[in-house]
């Protein structure tokens, strides 16, 4: 059955309802299963109607990148954060996490020796601020190595901060055949890296990990929490990592057929709505959700050219179809609003509130 479009103008995100009430649901359910508690990473859908989904099935709360990001799901409700960043805490931005603390229990991530004394000096500390040493385990991005976790730890409590233990983020994960050994990866720096923080007698009750790749692996014997963000929608990356199939897809672009020519068409859906990104290891720049043979070769700013096999006829111009994006946590900061749907009919339009929060 072809696909029938809301009456929105495209490009629009369109979020079936269902689906990610499901994606909400078995997630949640592999939390508890593991022993687990969930703190999904919100970045992925920056809304507000979405979190209250995943707390109302058992979240412990949630993750985000940015203080303004907490600073926009506490104001609707949200009472349990971790900014999952290794923050540099100037006096302005102190200020707001102590303002945060008065509202929500907070916890937030340091990486150096520096960072935790920064923090400390810039924050109200009497709030009750909750820190994470965040650890590398193989993605090579932040974190400190697990030996140095402790020297960390000691310099955030000999200048008064609460360390609750560790957390890293495995994103080596993201590639075809990665997940096992960066799973395996982060249950040993995490093991090594708390184990450093008790030898010191550093609390390490909290030890954080998990992605979307990793999360059906993620080893209960040494993490205590899990921080997924893409399953709620689910995107061509994790298709083509096999993390996912095509059914647990919950959000797509819907973009409408404006030019053809022998063997392509172009669509109306560019950068500025799916986003730009394509890892080495992906096939296109996307992939048409009713189409999977057809592939997005080239993205402009306001065009999407998808090669047409020759042995399938291509859609007539006006056509809409349904994209799903290479990063969907880039699409949906791109977009003011999506489009909820239930049974392919529009039920609501909820609000990207956190969408630019990036300070």
């Amino acid at each position: 059955m072809a696909y029938r479009p809301a009456d929105f103008p495209t490009p629009y995100l369109a979020v079936d309802r269902d689906v990610l009430d499901s994606n909400i649901a078995n997630m949640a359910m592999l939390a508890r299963e593991r022993g687990l508690l969930l703190r999904p990473h919100a970045k992925t859908h920056k809304c507000r109607e979405i979190a209250l989904r995943q707390l109302e099935s058992g979240a412990a709360g949630l993750t985000v990148a940015t203080v303004s990001e907490a600073e926009v799901f506490v104001a609707g409700g949200v009472t349990d954060v971790f900014i999952a960043y290794p923050l540099w805490v100037d006096r302005q931005r102190g200020d707001r996490l102590s303002s945060l603390m008065e509202r929500c229990l907070l916890r937030v991530g340091v990486d150096s020796v520096e960072a935790a004394r920064v923090l400390a000096a810039n924050t109200d500390r009497r709030a009750g601020l909750e820190v994470l040493i965040e650890v590398d385990s193989g993605h090579h991005r932040t974190g400190v190595i697990p030996e140095m976790a402790a020297e960390v730890a000691l310099a955030a409590v000999d200048a008064g901060l609460e360390v609750r233990g560790v957390f890293t983020f495995p994103g080596h994960s993201y590639g075809p055949g990665r997940a096992s050994t960066a799973s395996t990866d982060e249950a040993t720096a995490l093991s090594r890296a708390a184990a450093t923080l008790l030898s010191a007698g550093v609390d390490a009750t909290v030890v954080s990990g998990g992605s979307t790749p990793t999360a059906a692996l993620t080893q209960s014997t040494t993490l205590t929490e899990m921080r997924p963000g893409s399953y709620v929608f689910n995107d061509a990356q994790q298709l083509e990592m096999g993390s996912c199939d095509l059914e647990h897809v919950a959000l797509t672009v819907v973009a409408t057929v404006v030019s053809r020519a022998p063997g392509r068409v172009v669509l109306d859906a560019g950068s500025k709505v799916l986003g730009a990104d394509r890892p080495a290891w992906i096939t296109g720049f996307g992939r048409l959700f009713d189409h999977p043979q057809a592939c997005l070769s080239e993205l402009s700013e306001h065009h999407a050219t998808v090669l047409w096999p020759e042995l399938m006829p291509p859609p007539e111009l006006g056509t809409a179809v349904r994209v799903v994006p290479n990063h969907v946590c880039s699409a949906v900061n791109l977009a003011d609003e999506l489009v909820v749907e239930v049974g392919g009919k529009v039920v609501d339009c909820w609000r990207v509130v956190a969408r630019g929060a990036n300070h």
